[in-house]
């Protein structure tokens, strides 16, 4: 019996009434089955056309003239690059006037309270502090506390602030202890959003501070107008203290046309399959001071869209995104490998895990001819419900900040059915440097040199790549890279060099097809006692593909012959892993198991075996620890990136035993 004719038999009138048919499916036999590969013909026979794609993806970038085999977007029609998407977008104070314009001064900001819905501020009403400070060409720098006290006393100092805002009480007294102690002379005057006693006001006054409420600033404002003066392309937008993984913050200096470039760049690579709207949502979870966060608000405020804040707890934030209803959803790695867990973990029967993998790759055979869509048979039998946990309206997702697995980012890309973009870059360069294409669904790279970008590799001779091998340490040029590093221009140098490329620290490989890949990292290089080197992010984002792994740093010495590392097992996998091995118990008491350790050791060593690691990169002995790396407890970054000396001295008697123990 043919497809339709199974259909017709079945009285199964459209697409959509299958699932009802499904349930009744003798699935376990061989009649089942064979309905299902015959339902799995008739979609095949009856799926959608891929969207053209903006340019032939066999060559998705092209050198420029120059002679050092830089490459630039296919997009752009010569090696001119892109400044401005809008003729009257030159400035971040353009894209909020832009977005108050095409919105009708529409809802702008929303924030909710628990088990509460959205409530918005429109855009004429928000005075919140980043374009109060655009308005009248001053410069933003962003503090958060989790970069802790040292931290922010040094960049108070190091960026002049007399001026604070604060959310929080709390954060005001860490601020005026700073102050009282004599730390931070400069700082005069704290506005605090939230409320808070008079004692706070006296405080201040004692140690020459005046605290102001933000109402009582509105207050001033609205007693004495002043007329904007709106800032030019070339002048300072923000200065983006990285959190940095070693030493001191480093204060990134960011323009208004950095901003506006990263953002028209986005828009242009985009704009044949995704034109942002003031019908648009975006959820913002991450961190605000982030540089890709605040580009991706961006393209949305410029376009009239709204801005839904999470409630400020990561553990509620799939709450949010089903009151939310987002359309736009930026995310990192650690989220996409939690969700990807989370997914299979309640596939707890071998029938359930076979039906999600059998229907990813039926939808993964869509992707590879371009066509994303989430109203397939598969997407209304298998995929609905993990949709409808994002709310069922997502229309862009993109990933950057870290690494992200090939196998996660394909079965996401086929289980949500939006648009997913992946890009790379950094704060240096305003946030990104390249993204993929629409079209190209392909995993495993990052795409192609963004419109506002020329990027180059060029030769790390102690790691053996060459650029005239077509790898080499990713350099990028454009109107989106930095102005170099706030009062220190030794480290500026370090990242600058005398032509304006910017030197990123990473290691990138050009593929056939125009794209890049980045396969290792230069920052964090270190040798081992017979003068290897080892790049130890590029283990890591190896071993984290084992299934029981939440998170692992890799560590070695010059002094040693071998690696080591700590080793956090995933909460959410790692009891279903053990029983599958024998072995029962709490997620703790499995963490001190010693026979779990062995197992996970060699897991991790048949994974690196897999992709290639050679033998001196894999590790020869572990530690489990059942307790996350967060920024909480200061072993990440803001942008979850791992604290590398704060690891090692946090873990040294740890890493001390292993090397000890090697030797007995």
């Amino acid at each position: 019996m043919q497809a339709h004719e199974l259909f017709r038999h079945l009285r199964i009138p459209e697409l959509g009434d299958v699932r009802q048919y499904v349930r009744t499916l003798p699935t376990n036999t061989l009649m089942g089955f064979g309905a299902f590969a015959a339902l799995t013909t008739y979609w095949y026979a009856t799926r959608p056309k891929a969207l053209k794609p903006p340019c032939d993806l066999a060559m998705q970038s092209v050198e420029v003239e120059g002679g050092e085999h830089a490459r630039r977007s296919s997009l752009l029609n010569s090696d001119e690059l892109l400044v401005y998407y809008y003729d009257d977008v030159r400035t971040a104070y353009d894209i909020f006037q832009r977005g108050i314009q095409v919105s009708n001064n529409g809802p702008c900001l929303g924030s909710r309270k628990p088990n509460q819905p959205y409530e918005w501020i429109s855009y004429k009403e928000w005075v919140i502090i980043e374009q109060g400070c655009y308005t009248y060409s001053m410069v933003v720098v962003p503090l958060y506390d989790t970069l802790g006290a040292e931290a922010i006393t040094y960049i108070v100092n190091k960026a002049d602030l007399s001026l604070v805002f604060c959310d929080k009480p709390d954060k005001a007294k860490l601020l005026l202890t700073g102050v009282e102690k004599g730390e931070t002379p400069i700082l005069s005057t704290i506005i605090i959003m939230e409320s808070f006693g008079a004692d706070l006001v006296e405080r201040g006054k004692k140690c020459g501070v005046e605290v102001f409420s933000m109402r009582e600033i509105e207050e001033l404002g609205r007693a004495h107008r002043q007329k904007p003066m709106p800032p030019k392309p070339e002048d300072l937008a923000v200065i983006c203290f990285t959190s940095g993984t070693t030493g001191n913050p480093k204060g990134a200096m960011i323009t208004h046309q950095n901003i506006v470039s990263n953002t028209s760049a986005f828009v242009k690579t985009t704009e044949k399959a995704f034109m942002p709207s003031s019908d648009d949502v975006l959820i913002s979870f991450l961190p605000l001071a982030h540089m890709f966060e605040r580009v991706v608000e961006c393209v949305v405020l410029c376009h009239g869209g709204r801005i839904g804040f999470f409630q400020g707890d990561i553990r509620l934030l799939m709450d949010d995104l089903k009151t939310l209803q987002p359309t736009v959803f930026p995310v990192v790695p650690r989220l996409l490998n939690r969700m990807f867990d989370k997914i299979f973990g309640q596939a707890d029967t071998s029938l359930k895990r076979w039906m999600l993998d059998f229907a990813s790759k039926r939808k993964e055979a869509e992707l590879r001819s371009g066509i994303i869509r989430n109203n397939s048979f598969w997407d209304k039998v298998i995929f609905r419900k993990i949709q409808a946990s994002l709310g069922g309206k997502v229309r862009l997702m993109v990933t950057g900040a870290a690494p992200v697995s090939a196998s996660v980012l394909t079965f996401l890309r086929t289980a949500l059915g939006c648009q997913f973009y992946e890009g790379y870059g950094q704060t240096e360069c305003t946030a990104g440097c390249s993204l993929s294409l629409p079209g190209d669904w392909t995993a495993g790279h990052v795409g192609a040199p963004m419109p506002c970008s020329v990027i180059k590799l060029v030769d790390v001779q102690e790691m053996n790549y060459l650029a005239a091998k077509g790898e080499g340490e990713v350099c990028v040029k454009g109107p989106h890279v930095f102005r170099g590093y706030l009062k220190d221009p030794e480290k500026t140098a370090e990242a600058l060099d005398k032509d304006g490329w910017l030197h990123t620290g990473d290691i990138g490989k050009w593929l056939p097809n125009g794209t890049l890949k980045i396969i290792d990292r230069k920052k964090h290089i270190f040798k081992l006692a017979q003068g290897e080197y080892i790049a130890p992010e590029k283990i890591e984002n190896v071993y984290l593909r084992c299934e029981a792994l939440a998170q692992v740093f890799v560590h070695g010495e010059s002094l040693q012959a071998f690696l080591v590392a700590i080793v956090v097992p995933d909460p959410d996998t790692l009891q279903n892993w053990a029983k599958k091995k024998g072995f029962g118990g709490s997620y703790q008491e499995l963490c001190k198991n010693k026979e779990v350790k062995k197992f996970i050791l060699e897991d991790m060593v048949r994974i690196g075996k897999e992709s290639g690691l050679k033998s001196f990169e894999q590790v020869k002995d572990i530690v489990l620890h059942a307790e996350m790396f967060s920024i909480e407890n200061g072993l990440l970054t803001p942008t979850l990136k791992a604290k590398r000396p704060e690891l090692r001295k946090y873990f040294q008697s740890q890493i001390d035993e292993l090397y000890a123990n090697a030797k007995m």
